[in-house]
This record gives structure tokens, sequence and C-alpha cells, in this order.
């Protein structure tokens, strides 16, 4: 496992991190509680030190797993959390006010929630998991935030990016007031290269880059047969024609890089990791066989030029979140 700096934190995070959505259970089809234990651990003894979770992640479940496992080991684990916004809405509506969002005491409210799930007394990392930009001059907000801090109840401060929206945070991070961004990075979604990246390295701004793997899309297991079971966000994900859509660019990738289907997530997280902005990338792994593969790309290093260039011409606007 390598390691990259969290941007001005100065935390030294391992460039594969833990993305603990699935372990929450919720829309992810159900979760088994043991297995994701086990996989946690094994993902601590292959050297990862990162992991993100959020309090909307199965209502705390996600919080509670995390914690008992970084309780359990001697390891040093940054953890990483999430405000959920107050209204409910993901992502953040235009216009939609603040006070609907983030009330005034609600970030506290909501940070003293996480450290009793987490079974700490500090977070390394608070985000919040909807922004607008709109609300970059908000002083009631950033002095609650200032306030934490000083209270050493979270460690840094960062924000939880919109779905496809990298430039929705380009005020809060030019206003010096944010240490992390989260933000959606991958082989079809290139964005975050034009103005987002430029700026957190302007900034020294830590990148924590999501949904590598397109939510399953860019493993090369999705084809127009594959079928989702229960309450799994993915059906909504790949609906109508849109399993097809991924397989086919899926399988054009494979052709074009000259490797099977199966090799795809290596690539795929191996192409993130050759951006130098990106600190670390956090796949989501309910299986101690994902955790293997997927730390297993930080082992391989990053790609080639050649093969970062060709997976550049890739790049596919859209928003399946829609």
């Amino acid at each position: 496992m390598r390691y990259r700096r969290l941007g001005r934190t100065g935390l030294e995070v391992s460039e594969i991190g833990y993305g603990a959505w699935g372990i929450g259970g919720a829309q992810w089809g159900g979760a088994d509680d043991d297995e994701s234990i086990q996989a946690l651990h094994r993902a601590i003894d292959l050297g990862l030190n990162f992991v993100d979770t959020a309090l909307a992640y199965g209502e705390g479940r996600s919080e509670r797993l995390v914690g008992r496992v970084v309780r359990e080991r001697e390891e040093t684990v940054h953890v990483a959390t999430k405000v959920p916004p107050k209204n409910r809405i993901w992502p953040a509506e235009k216009g939609s006010a603040l006070a609907d969002v983030f009330p005034p005491g609600y970030v506290s409210e909501c940070a003293e929630r996480s450290l009793r799930n987490l079974g700490t007394d500090t977070v390394d990392v608070l985000q919040l998991h909807v922004w607008n930009d709109e609300w970059a001059d908000s002083a009631e907000l950033i002095d609650e935030v200032d306030e934490l801090r000083s209270s050493r109840r979270i460690r840094f401060f960062g924000i939880s990016i919109n779905d496809h929206q990298p430039d929705n945070g380009l005020r809060l991070i030019q206003r010096g007031v944010v240490d992390t961004v989260q933000v959606i990075y991958n082989v079809f979604d290139q964005s975050p290269e034009d103005e987002l990246f430029p700026a957190c390295r302007e900034h020294d701004v830590g990148v924590i880059a999501r949904v590598p793997l397109d939510e399953g899309g860019l493993t090369g297991r999705i084809d127009p047969d594959t079928e989702f079971e229960g309450d799994d966000h993915r059906a909504h994900y790949f609906r109508g024609d849109r399993k097809r859509e991924v397989h086919e660019r899926a399988t054009a990738i494979a052709s074009d890089l000259g490797i099977d289907e199966s090799d795809l997530a290596d690539s795929a997280l191996r192409f993130i990791l050759s951006e130098p902005a990106v600190s670390t990338v956090i796949p989501g792994m309910r299986s101690l066989r994902n955790v293997e593969r997927n730390v297993a790309a930080s082992d391989a290093g990053a790609l080639a030029d050649e093969q970062r260039q060709r997976l550049r011409a890739h790049r596919w606007v859209r928003n399946f979140y829609e």
C-alpha cells in the first residue's frame, strides 16, 4: 500500500480508502455485519488506514461498524464522516436555503451523533454530505465548524460535492475554508480535472475520489442481464437500457487496453491514482475478495502514460443519478 498526504491536513492516508456506504446496508440490497467487519479488518491488515462513512449510511449502522473495528485495532485509522442534509434531499437543489439544509446548530448536533456512533471523542474529517456554493459566504456555518474544531470534536472540515457538479465547491475552496473535498471521479467522469483539481492543488486541499467504479459499471460485471436484489439503488442507476450502454462501453475499454474485462476494476482504480491531485480513492468493499482486489491496485502503481491517455478517450458525460 502506498500513502499520500491529504492536502493541508498533513494526514498520510492510504491511496485506497474504504468506502463504507455499502456496509450500512440501506440501498445496497442488504449487508451482513460479520462479513463487513471481516472486510474492514482485512483492509486494515493490508495497510488501509482511511475510512469514509456517513451518519446517513444505514442511519448510523455504518458508523457503528467502523467505530467497532477501529477501536479493536492498534494501528491508526483515519475516519471521515458526513453530516446529512436536514431536508434529506440529495443532491442539494439549486437555490435551496441553507436554513433548510444545514440550519444553525444542526451540524454540531449531527457531529455529536456521529461521535457516539463511532465511540470516539473526535473525528478526523467532518464533511457536509451535500453542498451548494451559494452558501460559501455563510459566516454562521463557518463559525459553527470553527467551534467544532476548537473544541477538538473534529480535526478537519470538508464537503462532499454534489453528483457530477465538480465546480460547485470552487468558491469555498478559494475562500480557504475547506480542508478536503469529496467528488465523483472515474474513467467516465473526468470533469474534476478541468477546474476542481487545479483549484485543489493551488489551495492544498485534499481530494477524496468517490464512485471510482461507476457503481459497478467499470468492473466488467454489469451486462444487459444483470439483476439487482431488494432495495439495491443500482436497479435505479442502471434502469432502462443503461446496463447495455455501460456493458458496451466497458467492453470497448477492455479491448482498447488489451485486457480481460475482469481486470477493468484494477485499471479504473489505477487511472484515478495516476492523478496527483487525488489523495485517496474510496471504492465500496463488502467482501474479502473486493478488498484484496482493490488494495492490489495501489501495489500495482499508477498506469503508464500511454494507458492513461487511452482511457481519457472514454470520457462519458451523463448523470445516471437523475
